[in-house]
């Protein structure tokens, strides 16, 4: 003991030589009788307890090393030696450990510091070090609170490595690369290296191992055997080394944030980490019975246990892959899942519950709902109110009149017609007379709505509109249907199933026709039969109608109520603009059920924070659009879960209507959750790579949906519905290719992160900004264009608008407002561009892309107004308003709408004008009167005759 005792201390004094600066103690030895046998649970757990107990070099009063001898009852002992990998590496633990063991003189040993040749030009570190590697990666997924794992510092067993690669650290390099770009989405994936130098001299007490970076350019310009010797040349080659981190630091901190790091082969006896030097470090190391296995070791706040073995499973079966592959094969070729792990993800991503169903069609279940309950009041629309049997007896009459006019089974039928009990009783009736019914928004353009009816091949559009222009189809009043219906003989029985097409909802194209989305009856039961449990949906609930019937959010809101046999209340056009009326509505009807974009719902909310009386809703569906979760914390604090429940909801008008469900809690709201939740019972989600290749949770890819909810095609656009639905690779059906950017999360849910394409949501409209940029293209002024989302998108949809910039034809005869003008005649509102810039050229990058992070701010931002200084009094505090609601300068006679107004920062308007004490604004007053000129002369006009 006396002998050890006085070498372990030599042994660290000569270690102490390394460290600067100095450490304040040497004093490393220590000696623990354990009174077990070493074969006993107790020796073991001794053993691993001391073997992780963490060093910390910079620590006070911590020597550079730590020697422990562990002496066992059996006259056994294990020697355990201990140093930050920033004073020795593993060949100096050896050559310290063996000294000790030996008995001899450590004195003698040799200590040395490396010396590291300067790093070469490397454009691939230069490129590493200006990428973003972000924080928590979502593959990692850290266990679950209260779930404690068996080794929080990593050392999983590990899953088995083929033995017949040669250069292990080389081509785990490679493999790890091509797993983390998978997962990251990225083409030029970053994995660290740590190794010993070859050239180290031969037992000498020192750091001698040395970090390196390698960024792996996946895009199929490079194949497995250019990697493979780069990855050599990496960890052989003294100009790429770098100091691994002197500072004791952890390595991931040292490289800029790098997730995942390899080190060699570790040897017999030797722990090669603590504390795991990346988030996931990678260590092959062979078990007792000389298995090569990959070990990880993980940072457990960033990566969780079950992340890191099915990380590692990955990388082992890519390595394999590696080794079977002639060198010319493209990385982009490796599947990291096998069939078993294929199934068990597809899995992961159906409903916990079966739909249990019949397929039907909406009128029929609507008619046994109107049987059942014949008196129950089925829509109100102000003081009108229709019960199940006058509802279904009006459909049945205007259905009666429909055929009297020609209809016939499974003709296209226009409603061209404001909410109302009328564009209600019109949707059902058309079905009664089995057609399909295809819905417009009277407010769109005629241009577009002209489109949509030649589009469709509408015979018949049942409307209040005495004309559309170049439409030469019958334009038929609701009244004069049902005065046709009156006198026409029974209606016969419907000829067409639930597989047949029930309604055609028209979205924006990005080739600047809109598409026509065919759904089928059957889907819309099955949507009903998949909510309706979770939901609690009954007849005593009470929903709204609140959005435009073009949108398909109203397919839910209606027949989610009539099929259930609950009211639906229509909500007037006015009081769906006023938060403030709407809330009187809510609580008036007594609303139970609300279906409402984020947006919309967030004037509502702020609305309700300035009320006394509480709003009925015991459910509120969000959907059409982002939720930030993190904006509901005031309303849980007002309404509590139990009281209210919140439900956001992922879905496409492709898929009828909604795909996903997540509940809104407080954790939801505390941790800003960008989950939409789990598929609906009988719908799944997948997340696919660009090859079609299922992706293993975390990873990011497009989303697929499949199951009841596909629509049947795209009308009239056999090419796109090729394109867009697609064989399922799990089932014998079809999926739709959402085009949507998202993620699987390990426990099922769904991470939706944008679109893959140029579509964007706003204010819960679909928008394809290339159909926005093909209707300026065909403008003969413009020669080439881009259009961009603009304004504040980080202060919400209300600051959010559409830049559009344009290069004009040198011999053009017009201007940017003749060109915003021509736009607003063909696109509905909220698609046209809130400013035309007129550019000499487009910037482009070098590629010949449009380089938007140069395109200047619109010419509204920048302009310079005059006439503002003649504003005084009223005008005066209008005109700073609009400037503070907007953003840019406001003139006297300057459109509210053409700054970049919308519905919803009118509502913020006014509000605020409340608060600055500034006369009531009228919604309908701003919108009749959008200037602060003329907004002023209305309100003063209010005031003299109030």
């Amino acid at each position: 003991m006396p002998g050890i005792e006085q070498s372990a201390s030599t042994l660290i004094a000569r270690i102490a030589e390394l460290h600067s600066p100095a450490p304040a103690t040497t004093q490393g030895f220590w000696c623990d009788d354990v009174p077990h046998t070493s074969d006993s649970p107790v020796a073991r757990r001794r053993l691993h307890a001391e073997l992780h107990r963490a060093l910390d070099p910079h620590a006070p009063e911590c020597p550079p090393a730590r020697a422990v001898l562990l002496r066992y009852a059996d006259q056994v002992s294990d020697l355990v030696l201990v140093s930050h990998r920033a004073v020795l590496d593993a060949p100096s633990l050896r050559t310290a450990a063996e000294a000790l063991a030996c008995g001899s003189d450590p004195s003698g040993i040799a200590t040395a510091h490396p010396s590291w040749p300067a790093a070469g030009e490397d454009g691939d570190r230069e490129d590493f070090q200006n990428a973003d590697f972000g924080t928590v990666p979502a593959w990692g997924a850290p266990d679950p609170r209260g779930i404690v794992p068996a080794d929080p510092a990593g050392g999983t067993p590990g899953v088995r490595l083929d033995h017949t690669v040669e250069d292990t650290q080389a081509g785990l390099l490679v493999a790890a690369a091509i797993v983390l770009g998978r997962y990251e989405d990225q083409h030029r994936p970053v994995v660290a290296a740590l190794s010993a130098d070859p050239d180290r001299p031969e037992g000498v007490l020192g750091a001698f191992e040395f970090g390196a970076l390698f960024p792996v350019d996946l895009t199929g310009e490079r194949r497995i055997g250019d990697l493979l010797d780069r990855a050599r040349q990496l960890l052989t080659d003294p100009a790429l080394r770098h100091d691994s981190g002197q500072d004791g630091a952890p390595a991931s901190r040292a490289y800029g944030g790098v997730l995942v790091g390899v080190l060699p082969e570790a040897p017999e006896g030797y722990l090669p980490c603590q504390t795991a030097p990346f988030p996931l470090t990678l260590v092959p190391r062979r078990d007792p019975a000389g298995t090569l296995r990959l070990e990880t070791h993980r940072q457990p706040d960033i990566v969780g246990e079950t992340a890191a073995r099915r990380f590692a499973g990955q990388v082992a079966r890519v390595h394999a892959w590696i080794s079977r592959q002639p060198a010319d094969t493209v990385p982009d070729d490796a599947d990291l899942l096998d069939t078993r792990e294929r199934e068990a993800v597809a899995e992961l991503g159906r409903a916990r519950t079966e739909l249990r169903w019949q397929p039907d069609r909406i009128d029929a279940v609507f008619t046994e709902q109107a049987t059942r309950t014949p008196e129950a009041i089925a829509v109100t629309h102000g003081t009108d109110r229709l019960t199940y049997h006058q509802l279904h007896a009006r459909a049945t009459q205007l259905a009666a009149g429909l055929r009297a006019h020609g209809v016939a089974p499974g003709d296209h039928v226009g409603i061209c017609l404001e909410r109302s009990a009328d564009f209600v009783v019109c949707l059902l009736a058309v079905l009664l007379a089995d057609a399909v019914y295809v819905p417009m928004d009277p407010a769109y353009p005629a241009a577009r709505l002209a489109q949509t009816i030649e589009d469709a091949g509408l015979a018949t559009v049942i409307t209040e509109l005495t004309e559309i222009a170049d439409v030469s189809s019958s334009l038929l009043r609701p009244d004069a249907l049902h005065a046709a219906g009156a006198a026409a003989p029974g209606l016969p029985a419907p000829e067409r199933g639930p597989e047949s097409p029930a309604y055609i909802i028209y979205t924006s194209g990005s080739t600047g026709r809109p598409k026509g989305v065919v759904v089928p009856h059957r889907n819309v039961i099955a949507l009903m039969n998949a909510t309706r449990p979770d939901f609690a949906l009954t007849g005593d609930d009470v929903w709204t109608f609140f959005h435009s019937g073009a949108f398909d959010f109203s397919v839910w809101e209606i027949w989610g109520a009539l099929l259930t046999g609950a009211r639906v209340v229509v909500v007037p056009y006015w009081d769906s603009r006023s938060p403030e009326q709407f809330h009187r509505l809510l609580v008036r009807e007594q609303v139970t059920v609300l279906s409402q974009t984020p947006s919309a719902f967030a004037q509502l909310a702020a609305a309700d924070r300035e009320q006394s009386t509480k709003l009925p809703m015991r459910l509120v569906i969000f959907g059409g659009e982002p939720l930030d979760t993190g904006s509901l914390r005031g309303w849980l604090d007002r309404y509590p879960e139990s009281q209210c429940r919140l439900v956001n909801m992922f879905g496409i008008t492709e898929t009828t209507v909604h795909v996903t469900a997540q509940a809104i809690r407080r954790d939801e709201v505390l941790s800003g959750t960008r989950s939409v939740g789990r598929p609906l019972p009988g719908w799944h989600v997948y997340v696919l790579d660009q090859r079609g290749r299922i992706l293993p949770p975390g990873a990011p890819g497009e989303i697929h949906v499949g199951g009841e909810g596909v629509a049947l095609t795209y009308w009239n656009r056999p090419e796109l519905t090729a394109e867009r639905f697609v064989t399922d690779p799990f089932t014998e059906g079809r999926m739709y290719r959402s085009g949507d950017r998202g993620r699987l999360l390990p426990d099922g849910r769904l991470e939706h992160l944008g679109r893959l394409d140029n579509q964007v949501k706003l204010r819960g409209f679909r928008i394809e900004l290339d159909e926005i940029r093909n209707v300026l293209l065909e403008d003969p002024c413009v020669t080439s264009c881009a259009v961009v989302l603009g304004g504040d998108p980080d202060g919400g949809a209300a600051r959010t608008r559409i830049d559009a910039y344009v290069v004009l034809a040198s011999d053009a005869d017009g201007d940017t407002d003749r060109v915003r003008q021509r736009t607003s005649g063909l696109l509905p509102a909220f698609m046209v561009p809130t400013t035309v810039t007129a550019l000499g050229s487009l910037p482009l990058t070098v590629n010949g892309k449009l380089d938007a992070r140069r395109l200047p701010p619109p010419a509204i931002e920048t302009r310079t107004v005059t006439d503002d200084r003649q504003a005084s009094g009223l005008a005066a505090r209008l005109a700073a308003l609009w400037q503070d609601i907007l953003g840019v300068p406001v003139g006297l006679d300057e459109n509210f709408f053409e700054l970049g107004g919308n519905s919803l920062s009118a509502v913020q308007l006014a509000a605020e004008a409340r608060k600055r004490d500034i006369p009531v604004v009228p919604l309908r007053a701003l919108y009749r009167n959008p200037t602060v000129r003329s907004l002023t002369a209305a309100l003063d006009q209010n005031s003299a005759t109030s």
